[in-house]
């Protein structure tokens, strides 16, 4: 068989990260402040969201692996240094450890004003941090195609993003609270089979035309083909603690496309399960992250997470050379051994009994490399 060429599989890498008093530990507006320094230095990779406590940096179209390491690194290093010039912290987690999402303020932006105008409370209430992963495509029915199989895999790589245990100073007991609070959105969660790009676009237009969305951005799905660029962007996981968890986890998105996309070349193809049996592998990622089991729906038993994730190792293991990123795909080991960020929110605070601590401990993995 002729070789595969896995150019196209560019990396795109997005960010929420929060805005600390580093008196209180509390969020904190900082009136955009960091953004605007921001815009002097790194152009338009950083922007405001929804709440005055976040920041949202995106990479360039990455060409591989390394370079988005280095361009997440510098976002990091450089959001970190503006931030502490004026006298703020930053820190990468799902939610804060014990912030009220009633104490911030919504940025003046007609978009947010219309999202809180029409979901209210659920958007207001919707102080939550997370990681985009966008993976180029060929084209936009390959995308399709890609992200019908993906979806099965969505489950064990959030499991290893899972950095959310605490919401408004309470241990939730779940590992990604964070797709808790996000579940009151409507179009959010695993997205449905589309048996075309046609009829994926005759979705979109049909909420369009009857006044559901103004654009397909308004559907927020853990994953979806992205309605403006060749790419199927994962929505899923919680932004990292540290710069190679949001790595390795980019990389492991990355692998499976080319994965799954070699299989198309070869005629072959990855089983479709129901959104509704996905849907119980993504509620056990989140309550339990690594630690716990899911549904191998082949052979219709539970099997241990971890070893799921070996086995997603082995899946893709034939196309991480051509992609130049296995150095960042062994990091899955280290992940699995020292724990998710939940994991280690948890342990410091077992070992501490403070929050603030908490917050401290992520404030300080920040710009871990």
């Amino acid at each position: 068989m002729a070789s595969i060429n896995y150019r196209h599989f560019t990396i795109g890498v997005e960010e929420e990260y929060f805005v600390i008093d580093p008196k209180t530990r509390e969020l904190t507006s900082h009136d955009q402040k960091i953004v605007h320094e921001g815009h002097k230095i790194i152009k338009d990779k950083v922007k405001a969201e929804m709440h005055q406590a976040v920041v949202e940096v995106g990479t360039d179209i990455c060409k591989d692996i390394e370079e988005a390491y280095k361009d997440v690194a510098t976002l990091r290093g450089t959001i970190a240094q503006i931030a502490g010039d004026l006298g703020f912290a930053m820190g990468a987690s799902g939610t804060h450890p014990f912030s009220h999402w009633n104490n911030q303020l919504i940025t003046d932006h007609v978009r947010y004003h219309q999202i809180v105008n029409e979901l209210q409370e659920a958007a207001r209430s919707n102080l939550i941090f997370g990681l985009h992963v966008h993976v180029g495509m060929e084209d936009r029915n390959i995308a399709l195609h890609i992200a019908n199989s993906a979806r099965y895999f969505l489950p064990h790589i959030f499991a290893l993003s899972t950095n959310s245990p605490f919401w408004e100073g309470r241990i939730t007991g779940y590992k990604s609270f964070r797709t808790k609070v996000f579940d009151k959105f409507p179009r959010t969660g695993i997205p449905d089979y589309f048996e075309s790009i046609e009829a994926y676009d005759n979705y979109v237009n049909l909420l369009i035309k009857t006044n559901c969305i103004d654009n397909a951005k308004k559907i927020w799905w853990d994953l979806r083909v992205h309605p403006f660029f060749n790419t199927v962007e994962f929505r899923i996981c919680d932004v990292p603690m540290t710069v190679a968890e949001t790595i390795t986890i980019a990389a492991l998105f990355q692998a499976l496309c080319a994965k799954l996309y070699k299989l198309r070349m070869q005629n072959l193809n990855f089983i479709i399960y129901q959104r509704a049996l996905v849907n119980e592998n993504k509620w056990r990622a989140g309550r339990y992250g690594i630690d716990g089991s899911l549904i191998d729906f082949g052979k219709e038993t539970e099997v241990n997470t971890r070893l799921l994730i070996y086995e997603l190792l082995d899946f893709v293991d034939d196309v991480v050379d051509e992609l130049a990123s296995r150095y960042m795909i062994n990091n899955v080991h280290k992940m699995l051994e020292n724990g998710t960020g939940a994991d280690r929110q948890i342990k410091v605070f077992e070992e501490t009994n403070s929050l603030v601590s908490v917050v401290d401990y992520i404030n300080s993995q920040f710009l871990v490399p």
